[in-house]
Parts: structure tokens; C-alpha cells; sequence
């Protein structure tokens, strides 16, 4: 059984697949506390692999995006081989502490703390507005992103955001990530 705290078809909002319909399975529980995560883990549903696939099938996309939480701790090869077989893609969104299951066809990285992996598909790092906190981590990833941290002021948003422009501007490693499903105000 899987502690899932929702299951949901959307549009994938931020990174190298922004604008992509996705269904989402977003894992209750994280392994790391940050102060600017926007999920709510404290209710989830027990469900079953096939329960899962079952659900994530009923919608026409065949992008599955494993999220949370920290999927890395629920995950496993067993349901992405089932994904797999009702014809999905299946991409993760990881804090990195853990490896993926094998299988997976996408990894992002969002690295904060304790981080095990070494290569990803796209790195994708919170920028608060001080370019001293950037880092790689060490990970090789084709694809890097800066994202700005939305702490929910409009303005200090907007100078962390030019900040973050700036810096991307000088380092053209990094490429910017925004959060689209929150600017165009779909989940």
C-alpha cells in the first residue's frame, strides 16, 4: 500500500516539460521540512499499485508525474513497471536523498539537503534571492534551472525573481524556471 495524497490531471507547471498535460501522483510524506514547500502531507488515502495505475489511466494523458513528499520513499519498481504497461512515460520530482527506482524515464532534481544522487535529467534549484546559495550540489544534469522562491510577498517576490534573472544572466549555465500553474492559476 501507498500513502497517496492526491491523484489529479493537470498541466506540468514548472521545468523542461512546463505546458505538458501530466497526470500527477503526488506521495503524502517528505524525508526533509522545508519552510517554502506548498504541500499539505498531513491526509492521504492508502492505495495499491493497481488502484493507482487504475486511477492515473483514467485520464488521457500518458505523462505520469511521481511527486509529494518525496516519492523516492513510496515508489517502487513494481509501480512504474505497472505505469509502464498502461502506456505511460513516467518522470519523478526528487529532493535527491534517495535513488529512483529503476525504470524511471525522467528525473528532476530539486536538491535541498543529504543529497545521494549524482546525475539527473533536469536540476531544478529555488533561488531566494542570494546568488551565494546557489549550487549544482555536485550533480551533472542536462538541463539546469533556477526557479525564484515564492515566499508570498508580491514584492519581495519580484525582486527575488529579477535577482534571479540576473544571476542566470551571467552564469547561461542555468536556465529560469517559473511556476506557471501558479501564474496562470490552474493546480
Amino acid at each position: 500500500m501507498k500513502r497517496i495524497n492526491d491523484i489529479f490531471y493537470s498541466l506540468q507547471g514548472e521545468g523542461h516539460n512546463s505546458g505538458m498535460p501530466a497526470v500527477f501522483i503526488r506521495f503524502a510524506g517528505c524525508n526533509l521540512r522545508c519552510p517554502f514547500c506548498d504541500t499539505d502531507f498531513s491526509s492521504y488515502t492508502e492505495m495499491t499499485d493497481r488502484q493507482i495505475v487504475s486511477q492515473a489511466a483514467s485520464y488521457p494523458a500518458r505523462l505520469a508525474v511521481l511527486t509529494g513528499g518525496e516519492p523516492t520513499l513510496q515508489a517502487d519498481e513494481a509501480l512504474i513497471d505497472m505505469l509502464h504497461e498502461a502506456g505511460f512515460t513516467v518522470a519523478m520530482e526528487s529532493n535527491g536523498t534517495n535513488p529512483p527506482p529503476h525504470g524511471t524515464d525522467w528525473l528532476t532534481c530539486s536538491p535541498k539537503s543529504g543529497v545521494r544522487i549524482s546525475h539527473c535529467d533536469e536540476l531544478k534549484c529555488i533561488f531566494d534571492g542570494d546568488p551565494q546559495h546557489v549550487s549544482d550540489h555536485g550533480i551533472t544534469a542536462s538541463y539546469y534551472y533556477l526557479q525564484p522562491c515564492d515566499v508570498g510577498d508580491p514584492q519581495r517576490n519580484a525582486d527575488i525573481t529579477a535577482a534571479c534573472v540576473a544571476y542566470i544572466k551571467e552564469h547561461p549555465k542555468w536556465r529560469l524556471s517559473l511556476q506557471t500553474h501558479k501564474l496562470a492559476g490552474f493546480k
